[in-house]
């Protein structure tokens, strides 16, 4: 239920862009209200790791991805429901796999690395499956998205419009990532789960 309600509010809330300026960066043209939420699932994937274990993990990860999967078909085009779908469902399965490698050492530690590299991968899937001209093949193509435009829309390094977009999600991503590390660490004195490190 906690998987669900994150991906609809995610894809609900990238509809709606983050208005307001960071110095000369119009945040509007980089950032959406989802990219606040859609962290939130890598906090219910490592809980329910933690709690149950990897399998209950991919459990829940393969219930959000068709979730995700029914709303992109609904809300978007048929390219962005493959990235959508593609990225989520590969990056979670990396977190669970390298959250329960790491789930015997600091109670920090699984949660920090899953979750980046989680992001990492998630971020670099959605962007170039959605928008690069390589994967064009995937269906329409947004102009707009490959033009050339400096970084952030300030800087002298010019990239596709794409690539801005997404080192600003990127970005709020492990911002809101690591601030889970609070409700995390809350919820594992909750459970009882908080792990011993081993040592070596």
């Amino acid at each position: 239920m906690a998987m669900t309600a994150v991906v609809v509010a995610s894809n609900y809330l990238v509809q709606f862009p983050v208005q307001g300026m960071l110095g000369a960066v119009n945040l509007a043209d980089l950032l959406t209200w989802g990219a606040f939420t859609y962290p939130v699932a890598f906090l219910v994937t490592d809980l329910i790791n933690r709690q149950f274990g990897p399998a209950a993990a991919r459990k829940v990860v393969y219930a959000g991805f068709a979730v995700a999967v029914a709303l992109s078909i609904v809300l978007a085009t048929p390219r962005i429901a493959i990235a959508s779908g593609s990225a989520f469902l590969i990056a979670q399965l990396l977190d669970v796999t390298v959250f329960h490698r790491l789930r015997d050492g600091r109670w920090w530690k699984a949660p920090v690395v899953s979750s980046t590299l989680g992001t990492m991968l998630d971020t670099a899937l959605f962007f170039s499956l959605a928008f690069a001209t390589q994967f064009a093949f995937l269906g329409y193509h947004d102009a707009f998205a490959v033009e050339v435009a400096p970084l952030f829309g300030v800087f002298a390094l010019e990239v596709p419009r794409w690539v801005s977009w997404a080192v600003g999600d990127f970005s709020v991503k492990i911002l809101v990532a690591m601030s889970m590390l609070v409700p995390y660490r809350i919820a594992l004195g909750v459970i009882g789960a908080v792990p011993t490190p081993q040592r070596g």
